[in-house]
């Protein structure tokens, strides 16, 4: 009798253990599921309050842009389209031609020294051909110089060095009036572009006196129209000079890059001919 109760108080314990041990099991995941779930849901909160401030972000952005563009576009108008239609093709044909300048001198602009390096091991060869090949082949006006020279050079008739002194000289003055092609144009809309605001702004003067006039008036109101329509061709104008005015001298400065080049090329010519064997001294 005494084993019976034992038995079955020894089955109660491990039940009531067991029990006891599953109910903690429970627990323990119906906390992590909690605290998985809170985790998550401030996920959510923390993405949607993320996409909500880019959401209020990127209209904002977009809004400036286009304030911008429509601030832009009313003194535009303002202005009087069709008298500010001529600054704006002052500026887009003056940036056609500094573009153009910007990349024919870019172009233009090679490795000096090695090129002449190059050649000087060419001429030293009496490898004359090969010289002019190579300046053929070769982009610029320092390489033009050259081939003028090395034809010289090759000549039967034309290889003193007086021949070729002077034929050096005329090629680079050739590619001196090469490399300040166009730019006459560029001065020219720079001088345009403020000349135009001013009449814009004679034209509105005039305006606002024919509104006094009409008006017998010379109240602020009368003249605010003509006087805004003078200030705003005026401002317009001195702006593209302005934009014109940075590219032209951009460009100044790569005209005398090239220039100072070529005089070093020149006299790097001259040395390598006058010690060639072809040259008549």
């Amino acid at each position: 009798m005494k084993k019976l109760f034992a038995i079955v108080a020894m089955v109660a314990a491990c039940t009531f253990g067991a029990t006891s041990s599953v109910m903690a099991q429970e627990d323990e995941v119906a906390a992590t599921e909690q605290v998985d779930t809170a985790a998550v849901d401030s996920a959510v909160v923390e993405a949607t309050d993320e996409a909500e401030a880019e959401t209020e972000a990127a209209p904002v952005v977009e809004e400036e842009s286009e304030s911008i563009f429509k601030t832009l576009k009313t003194k535009y108008i303002e202005g009087g389209a069709g008298f500010m239609s001529l600054v704006a093709i002052a500026l887009v044909l003056g940036l056609a031609f500094c573009i153009e300048r910007v990349i024919y001198l870019s172009l233009a602009q090679i490795n000096t020294r090695k090129f002449t390096q190059d050649l000087a091991a060419k001429v030293a060869a009496g490898d004359l051909n090969g010289a002019i090949a190579f300046c053929k082949g070769t982009r610029g006006p320092v390489a033009q110089v050259s081939r003028k020279a090395m034809e010289c050079l090759a000549s039967a008739d034309r290889n003193d060095i007086g021949t070729i002194e002077s034929t050096i000289n005329m090629e680079a003055e050739v590619q001196g009036s090469y490399l300040e092609q166009n730019c006459s144009w560029i001065t020219l809309f720079i001088a345009m572009a403020p000349s135009l605001g001013f009449l814009g702004t004679v034209i509105g003067m005039v305006m606002a006196f024919d509104d006094i006039q009409r008006a017998g008036d010379i109240s602020p109101t009368v003249v605010a129209g003509g006087m805004k329509v003078a200030l705003i061709t005026t401002i317009f104008g001195i702006i593209v000079a302005l934009i014109l005015q940075v590219f032209y001298n951009y460009i100044l400065a790569k005209v005398e890059s090239l220039t100072s080049n070529m005089e070093e090329a020149a006299q790097e010519l001259l040395t390598m001919c006058v010690q060639s064997d072809k040259c008549k001294k």
